[in-house]
């Protein structure tokens, strides 16, 4: 159960940024014992792609920050998004970390499903994502662009790291953050009709 649920934190991990939740196995993987990568994923610790990831990072930060920028930002992640989230979910799966007390339990399963699932957890809030960003950017004139990105950034960092480290501290996270955009996404539609009937009147 404990390995499913680090794979479903870093599935919602990159369903708000990409590229955090590779970075922090590779990272943890690369210069800590508190995660060791099946053989099929280590690849994710090697010095090309951390760097390659960093980059990547670097850019999504900027790009996310800036309004307009960041609506087509969504849409070129509409892909990128849900493939990391497959890929940090099977690799999350069958890696030993220090939450997970039978890493093997998952070691012959297919490859296919755990990709699947991880492709369709990371849509979920990538989609939510890309739909009320653009309703905060109208309303706030573009302000709300950077404290939202950086409020999702922050979120992904937190999830990416409760996975690997105290899972069930990840899921109380997950169910704040759920809870706060959902209650957040109201406010917006209710400030964005009270908008369109304050121009109609």
């Amino acid at each position: 159960m404990i390995a499913m649920l680090t794979g479903l934190l870093l599935a919602t991990a990159a369903g708000l940024n990409a590229y955090v939740p590779l970075l922090a196995l590779g990272l943890l993987a690369r210069f800590t014992q508190l995660i060791d990568l099946p053989e099929a994923w280590s690849w994710i610790a090697s010095d090309w792609a951390l760097i390659a990831l960093a980059v990547l990072f670097v850019i999504e930060v900027v790009v996310d920050k800036v309004p307009a920028l960041d609506f087509v930002n969504d849409i070129v992640q509409t892909v990128v998004r849900p493939a990391s989230g497959g890929m940090v979910f099977s690799a999350g799966l069958s890696s030993d970390t220090v939450s997970v007390a039978d890493p093997e339990a998952f070691s012959d399963v297919s490859f296919w499903w755990p990709m699947v699932a991880g492709i369709v957890i990371a849509l979920l809030p990538h989609l939510f994502k890309a739909i009320a960003r653009p309703v905060l950017n109208t309303l706030s004139a573009g302000a709300a662009a950077p404290i939202v990105s950086v409020a999702e950034d922050t979120g992904a960092v937190g999830l990416s790291f409760a996975a690997i480290i105290a899972p069930l501290i990840g899921l109380v996270l997950l169910i704040v953050l759920t809870w706060v955009a959902i209650r957040g996404m109201k406010k917006a539609r209710r400030a964005r009709a009270h908008r369109a009937n304050s121009r109609r009147n």
